[in-house]
């Protein structure tokens, strides 16, 4: 059993036993093989974004006032770029989880900055009240906060002697 930081909850007999019981190996074995199929039906809406964003291009490069993109025209091209690279990095998760049997939080909340990311380029602020941004920002800041603290985290060391030389799992002592 894993953690949210990828570290063990210490109880290893207890997850080598579920791992050997037949019903739950077998259930493991479902899980990762519809992991697997969401990896390639994600492959194939990145691709499908990909042919998106150059249909776009193309359409609004090709309508009058040609070869020349509008404001609205340019938000829309980011917000069809920002599509496909969100597509990207929930792929890369779903590979991740596939090679590690772990979810990154780190990962995840990246990829849930990069959406939020893209709703705020491509927000329409004329249909919008005061409030609407105070809630955008509130979020913004939570998940630019939370992943703060996880990179944070990530620093830490795992162990932290708190004698002198030998004292904790790789001293010998303690």
């Amino acid at each position: 059993m894993e953690t949210c930081n990828g570290h063990g909850t210490g109880n290893g007999e207890a997850a080598a036993s579920m791992r050997r019981e037949p019903l739950i190996f077998g259930l493991q074995r479902i899980i990762r093989l519809a992991v697997r199929v969401l990896a390639v039906f994600m492959t194939a809406v990145i691709l499908w974004g990909v042919v998106d964003v150059v249909y776009v291009l193309y359409d609004r490069l090709a309508t009058p006032p040609f070869m020349l993109l509008q404001i609205s025209d340019i938000l829309e091209t980011f917000g069809a770029f920002m599509a496909v690279l969100i597509a990207i990095e929930i792929f890369e998760n779903i590979i991740i989880y596939l090679r590690d049997d772990v979810i990154h939080v780190k990962i995840v909340m990246a990829t849930a900055l990069m959406a939020i990311a893209r709703k705020v380029i491509v927000l329409d602020t004329e249909k919008l009240q005061a409030i609407d941004f105070f809630a955008i920002a509130a979020v913004v800041l939570a998940m630019s906060v939370g992943y703060w603290l996880v990179c944070q985290r990530d620093k830490q060391p795992l162990f932290v002697r708190r004698g002198g030389v030998g004292d904790g799992p790789d001293g010998g002592e303690g």
